[in-house]
């Protein structure tokens, strides 16, 4: 078996510190102009993407830590960019309902082994009829019910980051 390489570690770290609720390690994790996206958010730079996870891990700590579990699987990296595999449990707090959400995730690294870029793909449709009930059932299929979530989530995270220092 090979050791790790270094992106894998970087990996490893983040999921490590994810399944922790450890917002601060996993915002270490990005280089200053990092950027992310998935189905929710859209975001440049460490500022913006550093307080995503203060928001999602301070409010699941809040709110959700009894039913919080992430594991993460099938890490593996080169020297320029990764990919895992992570399975998320928790409390959707915008309803209250309990959420089992598969992502997929492709990592790219700076030379220093930062991540430079993270792309999440999961079933925005399987997510919304957990998270969102009747509506994410019968319009989760739909660019107008993502498109109000996508505006919703970068609401929130405006509002967020006007509160912190």
């Amino acid at each position: 078996m090979t050791a790790p390489t270094r992106n894998e570690q970087a990996i490893r770290r983040f999921y490590d510190a994810f399944a922790q609720l450890d917002a601060d390690t996993m915002a270490a994790c990005y280089a200053p102009d990092a950027s992310f996206d998935d189905e929710a958010f859209s975001l440049r730079g460490a500022r913006e993407i550093g307080g995503m996870w203060k928001m999602l891990c301070s409010g699941t700590r809040a709110k959700g830590a009894s039913v919080w579990k992430l594991g993460y699987r099938d890490v593996r990296a080169d020297a320029t960019s990764g990919q895992a595999h992570w399975d998320a449990h928790y409390l959707f707090s915008a309803t209250g309902r309990i959420v089992d959400n598969a992502i997929d995730s492709r990592f790219t690294f700076t030379p220093e082994g930062l991540i430079a870029t993270q792309r999440d793909s999961f079933s925005f449709w399987r997510w919304s009829r957990q998270a969102l009930g009747a509506p994410g059932l019968l319009l989760g299929w739909s660019p107008m019910l993502r498109n109000k979530v996508r505006a919703t989530a970068a609401a929130k995270l405006a509002t967020f980051l006007a509160r912190q220092p």
